[in-house]
């Protein structure tokens, strides 16, 4: 409805509602003062003068919180409380006697006179984040172990595509490669040495392995010679095989290596220990040891005064070890 002279009438024929106030009236209450509230008459309606609102206005932010306000009367109250008395609607709990107090709550921390600080536990924080620290790393690592079993299930390939994993050993090949073959040592036939006179080439006696079965003979006089160009691919100690034949009689003669003659005589003796003279009986081979150069290396076999030369030469070889 909106305030105009709508003519005398009472708060029940503008309100649907206001019957239910018509209980305070019925038990005799009186209102608290003119114009407060439903179902209590106002002032007499004057013909062109709006009606006052049954409630009481007040101005927004008026009401303070605790403030004791003017006694105001529920619907049904009887008169009789103390002016100024706060209302159960109103009243803080302070308000009221035997009502809690407001205490201070004493901060955390005893300043000068010891006990925990008041600020933040940095030891605590840093044991946590050395914790979250060591599990992240945990967790990789069992990460990685996962799934290097995972890689061993399906056979040490990826996603079973026949490609070698990260760190996965290869079996090495059964065959071996051809860095793996030790280098080719050099072997040559008398017949295709240099040779030095009265040394010369014959086939006469049986047994000779050179080509065509071409032996040196007339090694037996002072001067005497053969020289050998030998390439080797490493520079170390190395042995010099000599195939040769005697007459069942010890024989020697002299070893040169890169110009250089070895102190000790290359022995040419009857290891066999053979009775028969007959040189086709009694072929054999001796070695001695040589320091060789890397590549080309000028081994000489010679007959020189003091050396006991009566032999005959089939083909001389380098070689690491035993034949």
């Amino acid at each position: 409805m909106t305030a105009a002279n709508n003519g005398a009438s009472t708060p029940e024929d503008d309100d649907p509602f206001g019957y239910l106030y018509e209980d305070g009236r019925a038990a005799g209450a009186t209102p608290p003062g003119q114009g407060r509230g439903y179902g209590y008459p106002g002032p007499a309606a004057q013909p062109g003068v709006p009606r006052t609102s049954y409630n009481q206005v007040r101005t927004v932010g008026e009401r303070q919180y605790g403030q004791q306000v003017p006694q105001q009367y529920a619907y049904g109250q009887p008169q009789g409380q103390a002016q100024g008395q706060p209302t159960a609607q109103y009243a803080a709990p302070e308000t009221y006697p035997g009502g809690a107090t407001t205490r201070t709550v004493p901060q955390q921390g005893t300043g000068h006179g010891g006990g925990r600080s008041g600020g933040p536990n940095t030891k605590g924080l840093l044991i946590g984040a050395i914790a979250v620290v060591a599990v992240v790393v945990i967790g990789i690592g069992a990460a990685l172990l996962t799934g290097g079993d995972e890689d061993k299930k399906a056979g040490g390939r990826p996603g079973g595509n026949g490609g070698a994993t990260a760190g996965e050993s290869v079996k090495p090949s059964e065959q071996p490669s051809a860095s793996d073959k030790p280098a080719e040592l050099p072997k040559q036939d008398a017949a295709t040495l240099q040779l030095g006179a009265p040394a010369a080439l014959a086939k006469d006696i049986k047994g000779a392995e050179g080509t065509d079965g071409a032996f040196v003979t007339g090694f037996n006089a002072v001067g005497a010679s053969v020289t050998w160009k030998a390439n080797v691919a490493e520079a170390k100690e190395y042995r010099l095989y000599v195939r040769y034949a005697i007459p069942a009689v010890d024989a020697n003669a002299t070893l040169t290596v890169n110009g250089k003659a070895n102190s000790n005589p290359l022995g040419l003796k009857n290891f066999v220990k053979s009775t028969d003279p007959n040189w086709e009986k009694n072929w054999q081979t001796t070695w001695a040891p040589v320091n060789l150069k890397k590549g080309e290396n000028e081994i000489k076999i010679s007959c020189e005064n003091g050396n006991q030369c009566n032999a005959i030469l089939d083909w001389l070889q380098v070689s690491d070890g035993e034949l």
